[in-house]
């Protein structure tokens, strides 16, 4: 168990939370969200003792093993990557050492040997026999081929070294488990292994995530900073993103009677209590969520962008045709002989482990870069609005955000502009921030803002979500899905596919699968899709 009590943090005057009382309970998983910047990576820090609170105190049970996601992708670089997993316990690992130490030894005596059996008891009693074979099982599930498993970390490319520290922090079934958005970098099979690891473990684990579909999946409570505050909330994170919603809606509907308020809430407690796929988080959702008062719902103060994509002109049936198109970097081939036609009715996702092939194919229907062969050709009534992966040429200036909007809008009032950007959460004196100096969230505002007002009667957006907090990607989503036009995006977003598309696309170097009326959840559970996936990659 790991409790808080009165814990606050506080940089100068900027107080981040304050008066935190949590218990963190065995067998329950709990996602901490929060705006960006609201501190919930600094809260895991203090959670495992990297770094001091201002005041209060973190308690843990005496003998629990807490094990965190390292960060510092560096810290390990003189390590082979089995011995990097295995020291994800380091009592363990030290054992080991220790062993080989006392056994080393050219006048081994009778004390050593007794020494040593005390640390063979040891070493038994925390699965020291079964480490290795441990943990190249969590290798093999993260991606990690066996060639590697000796290889010294400094060899590793990021995306590999990540995998590698992710299975050191699962490593060894530690008491309190504390992971910093644990899907990045990992592709969809290692992330739906991850999901169900978690969903299993039986002890207790803390997540930050920006993926909506993982926190749905794996968590029991929600951990919501919020304006100084922390606070714990049962169910997933569309349990509290809804219930929040409602309460909020509810505070504001002064007329309605309380007696109505009390009912709908209860109704929605009762229903979404019913619903869970697995049986360990279903049954500790529901019993949390039986204690549940109505007082305990508390509106969010969150703000959610307005993303709302509109069109003049609708687009005739012929949207784009691509013919044997194929591309190649640096010798490497992305993908080979692509030919599709593209309906007006279609939402496309683009899938496929390469992300540098998925960006390729997008650029090249911008006719930014050239297809090393083949040809494509749009509808002549498309209208295309555009989102690329690379933004960073597009804030290269020191205009406000007025100016740089007005670039792009046919109206320049002033009035329209700011209403505009008050919209997508630019308000006051923030719609006169220099663009150069915008976060990664706001740039992707912007760039959004960019595309409702070209009006395209057909999307294209590479990664859209990357940078954003989860209530801009949860606007864009709902976007997304209210858009009637045809649409092809790329995401990693496993809820933003699920929800949108009704046609998979995955771009492999060998070829390409192409699914329609198909959601992604059904892609990726068809075994004759499985299959067929491992053949086209080499």
């Amino acid at each position: 168990m790991i409790t808080t009590s009165g814990l606050a943090l506080q940089y100068g005057k900027r107080v981040l939370f304050s008066g935190v009382n949590i218990t963190f309970t065995q067998g329950n998983c709990y996602g901490v969200i929060g705006a960006n910047g609201s501190g919930k990576s600094t809260f895991l820090k203090i959670l495992s003792g990297e770094i001091e609170s201002t005041r209060g105190e973190v308690f843990v049970t005496p003998g629990e093993r807490i094990s965190v996601l390292k960060q510092d992708q560096f810290a390990f670089d003189e390590y082979t990557v089995l011995t990097t997993v295995i020291l994800g316990h380091k009592r363990l690992y030290d054992l080991i050492k220790e062993k080989e130490a006392v056994y080393a030894k050219p006048d081994f005596t009778e004390a050593d040997g007794i020494h040593a059996s005390e640390l063979e008891g040891e070493f038994d009693s925390l699965g020291g026999w079964n480490a290795d074979s441990d943990a190249v099982k969590l290798l093999d599930n993260l991606g990690i081929p066996e060639e590697l498993r000796d290889v010294e970390m400094r060899h590793l490319e990021g995306g590999q070294k990540f995998r590698v520290l992710l299975a050191q922090a699962l490593f060894g079934n530690p008491d309190i488990l504390l992971l910093d958005e644990p899907t990045n970098n990992l592709d969809v099979e290692s992330a739906m292994w991850l999901e169900d690891f978690l969903i299993d473990f039986p002890n207790i684990s803390i997540v930050v995530s920006h993926d909506r579909h993982f926190l749905d999946k794996v968590c029991t409570h929600i951990v919501d900073i919020d304006f100084g505050a922390v606070q714990l909330f049962p169910g997933n994170y569309s349990f509290w993103m809804q219930s929040s919603q409602l309460a909020l809606r509810q505070k504001t509907e002064t007329n309605k009677k309380m007696m109505d308020k009390r009912k709908e809430l209860m109704e929605f407690i009762a229903r979404f209590s019913a619903n869970a796929s697995k049986a360990r988080q279903a049954t500790s959702r529901k019993k949390s969520l039986e204690k549940l008062v109505l007082e305990d719902i508390k509106p969010s103060s969150r703000k959610y962008p307005y993303i709302n994509f509109e069109y003049e002109k609708e687009t005739g049936n012929n949207i784009l045709s691509l013919n044997a198109l194929s591309a190649s970097q640096g010798g490497e081939e992305l993908f080979k002989d692509v030919t599709l036609t593209i309906n007006r009715n279609d939402k496309v996702a683009l899938v496929g482990y390469n992300d540098l092939a998925k960006t390729a194919l997008f650029r090249i229907l911008m006719k930014e870069i050239q297809p090393e062969k083949g040809s494509f050709i749009w509808g002549i009534s498309t209208k295309v609005s555009y989102y690329p992966k690379d933004n960073t040429g597009f804030f290269d200036s020191d205009m406000n955000l007025i100016d740089w909007l007005s670039q792009y809008s046919d109206n320049n009032l002033e009035t329209y502009l700011r209403g505009f950007l008050g919209r997508m959460l630019f308000s006051g004196d923030e719609a006169l921030k220099k663009v150069n100096v915008l976060s990664g969230g706001e740039k992707v505002r912007c760039m959004l803002s960019r595309m409702m007002l070209a009006k395209g009667n057909v999307l294209l957006l590479d990664e859209p979500t990357n940078h954003l907090d989860l209530e801009s990607i949860t606007s864009l989503n709902e976007g997304l899905v209210k858009f009637k036009g045809p649409l092809i995006f790329s995401s990693h977003d496993h809820e933003l596919i699920q929800t949108v598309a009704n046609r998979i696309i995955e771009i492999t170097p060998k070829g390409f699968i192409d699914r329609a009326d198909t959601t992604y959840d059904e892609y990726l559970t068809n075994p004759a899709i499985a299959e067929r996936r491992k053949r086209l990659y080499p």
